[in-house]
């Protein structure tokens, strides 16, 4: 038995160490989520200085998710090979110098570039670059919950991790409010403090992230039975862990193309909704960017609840004596349920039941979200969850992507919200389907490894 009496004070076991990872997880998602929208909010006073169109815009959309996409996957593959301790420490400096280098987008005397301002053409390259930082955040984080979680509990490990994309959104707007209004230092202007800022916050959570995580195996402060009850309840084999998967084997599986395919459908919806929800309320509505923020938080306050209770629920079916398979797909089928109502948004007149069908289908849409990202560390080896887990999240910006480009074609010409309403709405129904029709029962997949070091 373990005794307090042989640590020193600083480094006794945690009752509960793992949760506090999830929490330290947690952190860096709220930060992702803040970074994002940190160029959505700061748009109008950018075009004041740099003049662009709305096509401009939609581009800066564009290089952060596509590079956001490549390097889910890429993010996965490289945490499989530089491990989670450091490779989450290196993907966050990264993301967090990105979301910086906006606040020193300026033409510096030179010309344009294709018709762009040279300010302009370098807040794409930090998009891109952005995009490329966060990409690895998720696999990271599902690596975290594979190595630190029994299979009973990571969806709710999950949940409270996924919980960090609502916070984040929540408090973005604030956050920028308060730096806009009360920070000018040193003559720069306001805007791009909001940039240098949150990534200053990014290089904190590097500080806390270096000095208080650790491998399972290595950790000072993780009791011997929690560690136990870790090991007991992870189903992969430790030997099997040590091998690579390779990424031709992981896509001859067809349960694989069915969780990218899920996630291509589902995150196509997500995305067209926090990307135009704002610009849905003010045009449908007629209400000024004020009164949209003053409502706007409200679906992402729901988001946050999907996150924790999809996860719960999903947790609490298992340890009713419910399978993994039962457990995980009566959670998401509950979740899909929630997602067709938005079809029928045009039709209401009253904003708070517009917001109230909206806030449905952010609860439906990251309960869904939780889960989905779950379903690799429940088919795959902890060695190569990063890679799945890249897989699904580059299928999930893709949809984004595509989806997107539908949406704004359509608004060119003369097309309503319904028809794009529509197509979102039943996305997440089509991408249940898909996973029950292809994966009868959620369970490890047989996958040959070879050697990482031949």
């Amino acid at each position: 038995m373990q005794s307090s009496a042989r640590f020193p004070a600083a480094l006794r076991p945690h009752p509960g160490l793992r949760w506090r990872i999830a929490l330290l997880v947690s952190m860096a998602i709220v930060l992702s989520y803040l970074d994002r929208q940190t160029l959505p909010w700061t748009l109008s006073h950018i075009k004041a200085q740099y003049p662009f169109s709305d096509q401009v815009k939609a581009t800066f959309d564009s290089a952060f998710l596509i590079a956001y996409g490549l390097m889910y996957l890429g993010g996965g593959w490289l945490l499989d090979r530089l491990g989670t301790q450091r490779g989450f420490l290196l993907i966050m400096i990264f993301w967090s110098l990105a979301v910086a280098s906006q606040g020193l987008a300026a033409n510096y005397g030179l010309p344009p570039v294709c018709g762009l301002a040279f300010a302009l053409v370098m807040l794409m390259a930090s998009q891109f670059l952005l995009g490329m930082g966060e990409g690895g955040g998720f696999p990271a984080a599902t690596r975290v919950v594979a190595e630190w979680f029994p299979v009973n509990e990571r969806s709710t490990a999950m949940g409270i991790i996924n919980a960090g994309t609502a916070v984040g959104a929540m408090i973005a707007p604030w956050v920028i409010f308060l730096v806009m209004n009360y920070i000018g230092w040193f003559g720069i202007a306001p805007w791009r403090w909001v940039f240098l800022v949150s990534g200053g916050f990014g290089l904190l959570w590097t500080i806390w992230w270096a000095v208080d995580y650790r491998p399972l195996d290595r950790h000072p402060r993780l009791s011997e039975a929690e560690r136990a009850k870790i090991i007991a309840g992870q189903e992969t084999p430790a030997a099997e862990s040590a091998r690579l998967v390779s990424l031709g084997e992981l896509l001859s599986h067809r349960e694989v193309w069915a969780v990218v395919g899920a996630k291509f459908l589902s995150d196509g919806a997500w995305y067209f909704y926090i990307f135009w929800l704002p610009k849905f309320l003010m045009e449908t509505f007629q209400i000024k960017f004020n009164a949209a923020t003053s409502v706007g938080w409200i679906p992402y306050a729901a988001a946050g609840a999907g996150c924790l209770v999809g996860g719960g629920f999903s947790s609490w079916l298992l340890s009713r004596g419910f399978s993994v398979n039962v457990s995980r797909k009566l959670a998401l089928g509950a979740s899909a349920a929630l997602m067709p109502w938005v079809m029928f948004a045009p039709r209401f007149h009253s904003l708070g039941w517009v917001i109230f069908i909206f806030s449905l289908a952010f609860f439906g849409q990251q309960s869904w979200s939780t889960l989905v990202m779950i379903l690799p560390t429940d088919m795959i080896s902890r060695r190569a969850v990063g890679t799945l887990a890249g897989l699904v999240g580059f299928g999930g910006a893709m949809g984004g992507v595509l989806l997107g480009q539908i949406v704004g074609w359509m608004r060119d010409h003369g097309y309503s919200y319904t028809p794009a309403l529509v197509i979102s709405g039943s996305m997440h129904v089509a991408a249940f389907i898909l996973i029950c029709l292809v994966i009868p029962k959620i369970q490890p997949l047989k996958i040959s490894t070879t050697d990482g070091h031949g």
